[in-house]
């Protein structure tokens, strides 16, 4: 009961570059996490990961703009850039100094690109289900779907492919917050991810970094790994692309030992 106290009174919405962020602040410990949902989630993919962690380590989570409970922006941006900028405001909010940053999908795209600009401020990073840079002529003919008349059609053909093999659990909380964004905001989001290209931020931080992903994404040409393939990376099989959700235990065993790693 004290745990689960701590952390309902920890939870607070704060000020962001634009518009209020809602932010969850967990547990105790020297060396705080900082988790990065994907697209159309929330703090709340992160749950498992969180009650893994909050008793031995500060636990914090967020949602990024429009997403969750947090403020959409009125701009409608939503670079990589602009959501390093909300992972900033709570960092200063917070007053972290040093931190373990987590990733995952979009968030992983954000992770990088703070972690290039700030890299003395990142402990370990650890990125799952991030793709890497994709080219005009991969991304173009996707985005030229998605404008079309067949949009909802696309997107429900490319959720069903991220969502091969997930639980039935799991597959039900993504399509509940995917179904959350206008179309407006998914388009916005979509082409940002796009047009990021995350090797420069990357290759500017030098300290510890993961990768962890699927099978299915361990074929794919796009994958981060493969575009980095001198960082340490992990395979997961049997799961969705929201990993963390479908087998907690075994993601959750990787960070375990990734984080005694950064902590020695």
């Amino acid at each position: 009961m004290d745990t689960l106290k701590t952390a309902i009174e920890r939870a607070k919405r704060i000020k962001g570059p634009a518009g209020f962020l809602y932010v969850k602040d967990e547990g105790t410990g020297e060396t705080p996490i900082v988790f990065l949902h994907s697209f159309g989630g929330s703090s709340a993919h992160w749950k498992a990961q969180s009650e893994h962690l909050r008793e031995n380590h500060r636990v914090i989570s967020f949602d990024f703009r429009a997403h969750g409970r947090s403020d959409s922006p009125d701009d409608n941006d939503y670079s990589a850039e602009s959501l390093a900028a909300d992972l900033a405001a709570v960092v200063d909010n917070l007053k972290l100094a040093n931190f373990v940053l987590v990733g995952h999908s979009m968030g992983g795209a954000a992770a990088i690109a703070y972690a290039g600009k700030n890299p003395q401020k990142i402990s370990g990073l650890v990125l799952t289900g991030t793709p890497g840079k994709t080219s005009p002529e991969q991304s173009k003919p996707i985005i030229a779907s998605l404008e079309s008349d067949a949009y909802e059609k696309v997107m429900e053909d490319y959720t069903n492919q991220l969502l091969t093999n997930a639980k039935p659990e799991v597959d039900s909380a993504v399509r509940t917050g995917i179904k959350k964004l206008s179309k407006e905001t998914t388009l916005d989001i979509i082409k940002a991810m796009f047009q990021f290209d995350p090797l420069p931020a990357l290759n500017r931080y030098k300290g510890p970094t993961l990768i962890i992903a699927t099978s299915r994404e361990n074929k794919q040409s796009t994958a981060l790994h493969h575009q980095v393939p001198g960082v340490e990376k992990k395979i997961i099989d049997g799961t969705s692309h929201w990993i963390q959700m479908d087998k907690p235990e075994e993601f959750n065993g990787l960070l375990d030992d990734f984080l005694r790693a950064v902590e020695k």
